[in-house]
């Protein structure tokens, strides 16, 4: 058993790695003043910075998500290690020896798993290396060679080269005190009839790292014609490799990235190769699949979100191409850079057209000049026949709602007036009031959602009068605050099980309309939304009767039967509209809180003021959170 790591050797890894040298690996850093830095926190989505190092403190502090620590903390969270993983990792980069208060020090058994499957995966990329000067690799050389890349290529890459046989990397890692254990769960080897077999045989090898440039998986390509694997093979998910987690190459481009504010995104390891080597060193790809999210995480903590930041896309301009280029779209707006698409000519790659043109072809090519958005409407707008009042129409009712989710206003009227000139509509005002009216609509959504329909329940937008009994303003559903708390509470009716139990914890005062408020009245009374998930049927009679007359039974009635504003009705909706009832409540109450604020002014109790002010604080800060984290800051 692992003994615990000596305290004064724990000191020495504190005091010898800067903690700003280390989340600078994983976040670009800029001057906050008074000698702290300051960046985009890696733990929780953020549109403006609020997460703070400070080097002659050695900790670091989100005011968003509230997380903290020092350098050792950091890299427990970040990687999700465990304490003495940690500080092993870090003990390696500053050449500290580490001692251990129980028993011997034993490299090779008190390491942690993952601190293991990294070393493993270190030694492995070397062995291939070595392997790719074998007289077997000539194959490979070959392969590099046709595409432009000589030896120095191949070693700044740390391209290698899998041998043919079944096991020799596994017996080679056996040697080094690898288990049989250890080398299925990397993923370097699989189980064979007579115990593990190596998974990669015969291909040529890139190592993927990750952004702090530990290997953690690794990408292989089919040579042989007798191959009858896929043509790129990668490693599978391990507790070290999440394909949508990892950038190819984004340990050797974060740098010019942060300094350029700059990314390109290509499809393969080779185009990553064929950038880099014609001078723009700021490529990266993904690793067999679809560019998502979490690989937009990793961006968007290099690139600061600051306004002159470029994401650049290069797609094949082949069905395929355009397939990816619309999925990328998809997740458009979660960058506060701009996003621009590039496509080659004759549909070639980076790599081809290194080839064919040279490099200055590849620079040139990485250039941004057609917006991402602009390529998806007139992938949209291909589609439909404009020369008829109806195609034009349909075109218009596609394309609208893409054009209304740019978030900046100004940026929007622009584009929606070239929609008006694709689609050949004269009246261009007509086409940008459509646009603003769907963005509206998706703002009272929650940012989420369709536009009101022109049909079917489209009355529903209309004014309705007060319910029966009820004072106050008629209730309308283009009040966003009313169409919202209709929503949670039909949420809570018909689908309690996606709300509860954080419904429960809702006050009566945090619904504005009175009718609303008299429903949630009676669902408290009747038990909660949590009973509704035991019992459905039950509750909802329990609901009804809880009601105080007969125009609540018919709002409870009417809720329990009205559709949801959503095709799809899943937790990530529920959660949409309880953070945008309570967001509001918070609101109000800030609202409220400055008002007394202001009445009690200079001269009011300080004990009063200073509770009055701590109060303004926490709703200011939950409100935040609210904004950045949604449903999880509930």
């Amino acid at each position: 058993m692992a003994g615990r790591i000596n305290d004064d050797d724990v000191k020495a890894v504190r005091d010898a790695v800067p903690i700003d040298a280390v989340v600078s690996e994983y976040l670009q850093l800029r001057n906050a003043g008074g000698g702290n830095l300051k960046g985009l926190c890696p733990f929780h989505d953020e549109k403006s910075p609020s997460f703070q190092v400070s080097p002659s403190k050695g900790f670091f502090h989100c005011f968003g998500c509230q997380e903290g620590g020092d350098t050792i903390t950091f890299v427990m969270k970040i990687d999700h290690l465990t304490f003495s993983e940690a500080v092993e990792r870090l003990a390696g980069q500053a050449g500290i020896t580490l001692r251990y208060e129980e028993g011997g020090y034993n490299p090779s058994h008190q390491r942690g798993e993952r601190i293991r499957l990294v070393e493993a995966h270190k030694i492995a990329a070397q062995f291939y290396v070595d392997q790719l000067e074998s007289p077997e690799a000539e194959i490979g050389r070959k392969f590099l060679a046709e595409r432009g890349f000589d030896q120095a290529a191949a070693a700044h890459f740390g391209v290698g080269y899998s041998p043919a046989g079944w096991d020799h990397l596994t017996r080679f890692l056996r040697g080094k005190g690898f288990s049989d254990k250890e080398l299925t769960l990397s993923g370097l080897s699989q189980e064979g009839r007579r115990g593990p077999i190596d998974r990669f045989r015969g291909r040529l090898m890139w190592p993927i790292r990750d952004i702090g440039g530990e290997v953690v998986g690794f990408g292989a390509r089919r040579l042989r014609e007798d191959d009858n694997g896929p043509k790129y093979l990668n490693t599978p998910e391990t507790p070290i490799y999440k394909k949508s987690q990892v950038l190819y190459g984004i340990d050797l481009a974060k740098k010019e990235i942060a300094k350029s504010s700059r990314a390109v995104v290509v499809e393969g390891y080779t185009d990553v190769m064929a950038c880099h080597l014609a001078g723009v060193p700021i490529a990266i790809a993904t690793c067999g699949t679809a560019f998502g999210t979490d690989h937009i995480k990793i961006l968007r903590r290099l690139l600061m979100d600051n306004g002159s930041a470029r994401v650049i896309f290069t797609f094949d301009g082949d069905a395929a191409g355009q397939k990816a280029a619309l999925r990328a779209f998809e997740d458009d707006q979660k960058f506060a850079a701009e996003t621009y698409i590039a496509i080659a000519p004759d549909n070639m790659d980076p790599c081809d057209l290194r080839l064919a043109k040279g490099d200055e072809a590849v620079a040139d090519l990485v250039e941004p000049r057609t917006p991402l958005f602009e390529f998806a409407l007139r992938q949209i707008v291909s589609r439909y026949d404009l020369e008829t009042p109806a195609g034009r129409a349909a075109a218009l009712d596609e394309a609208a709602p893409v054009v209304a989710r740019i978030k900046n206003s100004a940026s929007q009227h622009e584009v929606a007036v070239q929609l008006a000139g694709m689609l050949g509509i004269l009246d261009t005002q007509f086409v940008v009031k459509r646009v603003a009216q769907i963005a509206r609509w998706a703002r009272d959504r929650g940012g989420k959602g369709p536009a009101p329909a022109r049909g079917g329940n489209a009355s529903m937008a209309a004014a309705a009068p007060a319910a029966p009994g009820f004072g106050g303003p008629a209730l309308t559903l283009r009040n966003p605050v009313y169409a919202t708390e209709r929503e949670l509470l039909k949420l809570a009716l018909q689908h309690p099980h996606l709300v509860s139990p954080a419904f429960d914890a809702y006050g009566i005062d945090e619904f504005t309309a009175a009718p609303y408020a008299a429903v949630r009245q009676a669902v408290l009374e009747a038990g909660g939304a949590e009973w509704g998930v035991q019992d459905p049927q039950a509750y909802l009679v329990a609901v009804r009767e809880a009601a105080p007359d007969d125009a609540v039974r018919a709002m409870v009635t009417e809720l329990a039967v009205e559709a949801i504003h959503r095709k799809t009705v899943d937790e990530a909706y529920a959660g949409e509209q309880l953070v945008w009832v309570r967001r509001r409540a918070v609101d109000r109450r800030i609202r409220d809180v400055q008002g007394t604020l202001t009445r009690l002014g200079n001269g009011g109790d300080p004990a009063q003021l200073a509770a009055v002010q701590n109060e303004l604080w926490v709703l200011q800060q939950y409100g935040q959170a609210l904004r950045e984290r949604g449903a999880e800051a509930l």
